[in-house]
């Protein structure tokens, strides 16, 4: 059976955020470095609740495809949730979904990796 839990965290956590005209690229539509920078973010968070007092460096970033248009004025939702636990990494699974409309479509999706470091920058181990 799979934890649905990581200590006293959920497993899977949402996080929001509204797309202001600040965010918008020359096109209209948000600057996809925006997205990614809010991907880190938002999976660094959740990495630090399930973990807490580590230190995380985000390795890799998997498969970054845009496949739909994000508008102004759109509260973009993020599900983080924790895919794979090894020694040393944590690999997050990323769904981000629009809320304006009444059927939920996936905008971008992707996983990221981190690794836990120590105060030297080296690999350190998991604790739980």
């Amino acid at each position: 059976m799979q934890k649905t839990v990581v200590g006293s965290v959920p497993k899977s956590m949402k996080h929001y955020k509204l797309v202001l005209p600040g965010h918008m690229n020359h096109q209209g539509s948000l600057f996809g470095g925006n997205l990614l920078s809010w991907i880190d973010e938002v999976a660094y968070m959740t990495a630090n609740l399930h973990f807490p007092n580590h230190r995380f460096v985000t390795i890799a970033l998997d498969n970054v495809e845009f496949k739909n248009r994000i508008d102004c004025g759109e509260i973009i939702c993020f599900t983080v949730t924790l895919q794979k636990q090894g020694n040393t990494s944590l690999n997050y699974y990323i769904a981000v979904s629009g809320t304006r409309s009444n059927v939920e479509v996936v905008l971008f999706e992707t996983t990221i990796t981190f690794v836990s470091v120590d105060e030297h920058g080296e690999k350190c181990s998991l604790r739980t």
